[in-house]
């Protein structure tokens, strides 16, 4: 019986490198105009004279419609297939980012930023299921490609907006955010250019017209969606209160250097992932190691006074979720069939995101509720060991393959 691990000799180099590299350009995709937003947020406020729960829907929303589409995305990619969506989903988001600039009140930007977070969600499942079909003997290598570019697309344009891009432009919100639909559009045609024929494919195509509807009676799916759905929980939660919760401290000094360390930290974990990607596939241990680290940031967090602990804790809280996260996106494409791998990646998705806007609501409410502001992080330590817990199960659980072959 042929197994994905027939194509473990696999592409040449050069074409490994190319489909690698398209990969990531997706993967900026994704990100980079999302990102774009949050540096900005202060200037459309004023502009549009938001509400603060208007201006906390801005976030929200994208993250919202990232669960709510998932499954919508993984119903076009069983009609269209997966390399299609994936370039209409870029294609939406970036003309919706760029309309972001245009709008002309809160309602036509609500809109922009729906539609912004439409076309990723319709992008997010498809990158799984490419890697499957271009690279099924190199999963590893492929997830680490395209989440490496969603870290840098990210890092780039939340990096750069308020030192460069917005004094280039006169510190204009709507040509910064039209600005970081250029490149975002111009990916798209490379993507197309790139990416391989029908023919030219490493493996038989994932069939359109498929199963599309994530089974959610599958244990699979909801392990795979919470241990993600714990990684993206830490993350945004952190993002959420560090800045409130250092000035309750009384360190309203370090918020800039800790969302540095946040961030930069996460750039590392790109290098370290390639150079580890062949022990990464279905291996606890990412998630057995970074886990605890993660935990122990959190508790930093709680019990410690050092303007040097809270630096390095807010570090490792980027350095681990960017540790966990490729393994965890590898899981759909490893432990799914072929013809499963959109759908679970959808379920994966929605269950991951729902947790994303979850998780911060409690640890937000916990606040609001003992007026300690420590206690917003307890929700963010049951994920920490939840990730450690769930991440080492599901990892090992058997693929499809080691299933028929009754292992």
């Amino acid at each position: 019986m042929s197994t994905a691990g027939n194509f473990a000799a696999g592409p040449s180099r050069g074409r490994l490198l190319r489909l690698m590299f398209v990969l990531f350009l997706a993967g900026v995709a994704t990100r980079m105009t999302i990102l774009a937003m949050p540096p900005v947020i202060p200037l459309v406020h004023d502009e549009l004279h938001m509400s603060e729960t208007q201006v906390g829907l801005l976030v929200g929303l994208p993250l919202a419609l990232f669960a709510i589409a998932a499954v919508p995305g993984s119903l076009l990619i069983a009609r269209i297939g997966a390399q299609l969506a994936v370039l209409v989903g870029m294609l939406i988001a970036g003309v919706a980012s760029g309309a972001r600039g245009a709008a002309i009140d809160i309602a036509t930007l609500y809109a922009a930023v729906i539609a912004t977070g439409l076309g990723v969600a319709i992008m997010q499942p498809g990158m799984p299921t490419l890697v499957r079909e271009w690279l099924p003997g190199r999963v590893a290598l492929g997830t680490i490609a395209y989440t490496s570019g969603m870290l840098i697309g990210a890092t780039i344009s939340s990096a750069t907006t308020i030192p460069y891009v917005l004094p280039a432009f006169g510190g204009s919100w709507r040509a910064d955010l039209m600005f970081w639909a250029v490149p975002a559009l111009l990916i798209a045609p490379v993507f197309h250019l790139l990416s391989p024929s029908r023919t030219d494919r490493q493996t038989a195509p994932i069939a359109t017209g498929g199963r599309w509807w994530p089974d959610w009676n599958k244990p699979l799916t909801w392990l795979i969606g919470v241990t993600l759905g714990c990684n993206n929980s830490a993350f945004f939660g952190t993002n959420a209160f560090i800045g409130d919760y250092l000035a309750s401290q009384g360190k309203a000094q370090l918020f800039g250097p800790a969302v540095g360390w946040l961030n930069g930290l996460q750039m590392v974990a790109p290098f370290i992932l390639l150079v580890m990607a062949d022990r990464l596939e279905r291996r606890a241990w990412p998630f057995l190691v970074f886990g605890p680290l993660l935990l122990a940031a959190f508790m930093t967090f709680i019990f410690a006074q050092s303007d040097v602990a809270l630096l390095v804790a807010a570090g490792m809280v980027g350095l681990t979720t960017a540790m966990t996260f490729a393994p965890a996106l590898a899981l759909p494409a490893i432990l799914s069939a072929p013809g499963d791998v959109s759908r679970t990646s959808a379920g994966m998705f929605t269950i991951s995101y729902s947790c994303g806007i979850a998780v911060p609501t409690i640890s937000g409410a916990l606040w609001d509720l003992t007026g300690r502001p420590w206690t917003a992080f307890l929700p963010l330590c049951v994920c920490a060991a939840t990730l450690t817990v769930l991440g080492a199960i599901v990892a090992r659980q058997p693929a499809p393959t080691e299933k028929a072959a009754g292992r």
